[in-house]
């Protein structure tokens, strides 16, 4: 039986790799990046390039990535070759892709992302449904997987993988290019490390 720390590591049980895309303009200046497809910044790209000597650590027998060039570069930045899944796309913010939440706030005080209803988009469950597809995928492999996305998205799919309701992604802060590890305790499923800026 293989072990990983210490402990016995079981078939069908893996430990996902999650891979915050790095910055770009509107990550910048906190604008919602839904589905529009623009760039890392040149900062960004050096972010991406950083954390790609911990990637390296790891021999992931699978990879996916958002179809999305700021997730899709990332990959490609820390030398990952992987395959698309649409169900990585971050949230789609319809009438509030591209405004901050400070514009937002002006004309709704105390609105947000995670508790006002998102119009012409996406509501937080559906992309916690999108999530929970992913999820389910991924389960029957085994390995260390590598999941290249972005923040809002990755944060409801951590949620999702603790089994809590998907607004609870509020609750944990991601930051650009950063790796997080998803994997187990016994039977539950736990987060082993959140938000690390430059490896393990």
């Amino acid at each position: 039986m293989p072990f990983e720390h210490g402990r016995p590591t079981m078939p069908h049980r893996p430990q996902l790799v999650l891979i915050r895309h790095g910055e770009t303009e509107w990550s910048k200046s906190g604008q919602h990046t839904g589905r529009t497809d623009i760039p890392l910044t040149e900062h960004g790209r050096e972010e991406a390039s950083s954390i790609a000597a911990a990637v390296a650590e790891t021999s992931f027998t699978h990879a996916f990535a958002s179809p999305l060039e700021r997730a899709w570069e990332t990959a490609s930045l820390v030398g990952l070759t992987p395959t698309a899944d649409d169900s990585l796309l971050e949230w789609d913010y319809g009438d509030y892709e591209g405004i901050t939440t400070d514009e937002t706030r002006e004309t709704i005080p105390d609105w947000s992302v995670w508790t006002h209803d998102i119009f012409n988009g996406e509501s937080v469950d559906e992309v916690g449904r999108r999530a929970d597809a992913a999820i389910e995928r991924y389960s029957v492999l085994s390995g260390p997987i590598a999941v290249v996305a972005h923040g809002h998205f990755l944060r409801i799919f951590a949620a999702r993988w603790l089994h809590l309701p998907a607004q609870e992604g509020r609750r944990f802060v991601l930051n650009t290019s950063t790796l997080s590890l998803l994997g187990w305790e016994r039977e539950n499923r736990v987060i082993n490390r959140w938000n690390d800026p430059c490896g393990w």
